[in-house]
């Protein structure tokens, strides 16, 4: 996007940003409240125990700008970013770049079943009530500075709505596009209605691999009972690319959410992920992909917060470090003392590839209830020089043994994933990124 106006993240950017859009009063009203709570805020301080191990000092929002609807976006093939729609027959997508929604479409059957699905901010003109019901009921404003700074801010967002009993059978495609230096703070607002399915695609991508940019943006996954909801976030974003997100899924009666999260750009990431069970019977399966490289830093904090009986949560992250980047995974299962028995499982396996690479990983247990079945577990580890040699041995070469290796270190993921598409992008998106390590 070029902008015609820079803004700031200050009052009077807020004040423009205000001004530049048309939207519903009571959405105006929300903004205003988070930006009074933003500016109260103070940025995340360097000993808070969420923040200890990710360091934010040289990040400055003054270098880049809040969206600006009034600029024109640039017009260029989107498509060519995406990796997981390739051979996939789409019952809708939706594209932006720079927070400006620049393509929408919805499959004519699906709507007139009453699907809804397109951009937040139009469809939060046209069905008030239906956006109003749900927005922020699951995401918190008031987490920390960036949450707020979200809430006031976000632009270009994307609605999904499934009403009662509707099976969405293809896919839905969400497109996230970075220019260099752009800023992105969409907002995905996804809504299943009682017996309601669907699979959603979101993928997070910048014009070039070594892009700058900022992503502060928000992920509500609502759930009703008795929904069954599959939903992938790709994350690509330029190696110069800051990303802070809060990502949050309630669940409710007898519902199943399967959510994978693969995260492969970026130069520094601070994520929040969590999934809250409110509902007896409700099932969650998250499976995490994070493969870094140079001095990429990536942080996940993740929790699963069992909040009624009869729960299960499986949560997978895999992690594999080369050169000098960093990996942080800090897991929490939290079981409510209603929540009896419940059924929570986490871990974390990290993978080293180099002398210079680190993985932090702090799995936790926070249990209320007495009768549960919570376990958790981590690994860290290098590659087997005993396996290397012995492919070696065999005809591979050290970097094709070593590609082999870190393949099969992530196939436990990929196994648990259901959709062919998402698994070949992942296996090939990291097969292009090992190197070759002595």
């Amino acid at each position: 996007m070029t902008a015609t106006t820079q803004l700031s993240f200050d009052a009077a950017g807020f004040d423009s940003f205000i001004e530049s859009r048309t939207e519903p009063d009571w959405l105006t009203d929300m903004r205003r409240e988070a930006w009074q709570h933003a500016d109260a805020m103070q940025w995340p301080e360097r000993r808070a125990e969420e923040w200890i191990r990710t360091d934010i000092r040289a990040f400055q929002i003054k270098k880049f700008s809040a969206p600006n609807v009034s600029s024109d976006p640039v017009s260029f093939d989107t498509r060519q970013y995406h990796q997981l729609i390739e051979g996939v027959d789409l019952g809708g997508s939706l594209e932006t770049v720079d927070s400006c929604i620049t393509a929408e479409n919805l499959d004519p059957a699906l709507a007139a079943k009453g699907v809804v699905f397109g951009s937040l901010e139009r469809i939060a003109a046209e069905h008030p009530d239906l956006v109003r019901k749900h927005l922020f009921t699951a995401f918190d404003p008031d987490h920390d500075k960036f949450a707020a700074l979200h809430a006031a801010f976000w632009s270009g967002g994307q609605f999904l709505y499934v009403p009662r009993g509707v099976v969405v059978d293809r896919p839905i495609h969400i497109g996230s596009i970075l220019t260099d230096g752009g800023t992105d703070t969409t907002h995905t607002l996804i809504v299943l209605d009682e017996g309601a399915e669907a699979t959603v695609l979101h993928e997070s991508n910048s014009v070039s691999e070594n892009a700058s940019g900022l992503h502060i943006g928000c992920v509500e996954l609502v759930q009703k009972p008795g929904s069954h909801l599959r939903y992938v976030n790709l994350q690509e974003w330029g190696l110069k690319t800051y990303h802070f997100a809060h990502q949050k899924a309630v669940i409710d009666r007898d519902s199943t959410l399967q959510w994978t999260i693969a995260a492969m750009g970026s130069m520094l990431s601070k994520v929040n992920q969590t999934v809250d069970m409110v509902g007896r019977g409700a099932d969650a399966q998250v499976n995490g992909v994070m493969f870094t490289e140079g001095r990429q830093h990536l942080a996940y904090h993740t929790q699963q917060h069992h909040r009624a009986p009869q729960c299960h949560s499986d949560f997978l992250y895999k992690s594999a470090q080369q050169d000098k980047s960093r990996t942080v995974w800090k897991g929490m299962i939290k079981v409510d003392k209603i929540a009896q028995q419940t059924d929570g499982y986490q871990r974390n396996d990290n993978l080293v590839l180099s002398h210079h690479s680190r993985a932090d990983s702090i799995p936790g247990l926070e249990i209320e209830a007495d009768d549960v079945r919570c376990t958790h577990g981590s690994t860290t580890a290098q590659v087997d020089a005993e396996q290397v040699f012995y492919a070696r041995c065999r005809g591979f070469t050290q970097k094709e043994a070593t590609r082999m290796i870190v393949i099969g270190f992530f196939q436990q993921i990929f196994d648990r994933i259901s959709i062919e598409s998402v698994r070949n992008a992942l296996g090939d998106a990291i097969a292009r990124q090992v190197r070759e390590y002595e």
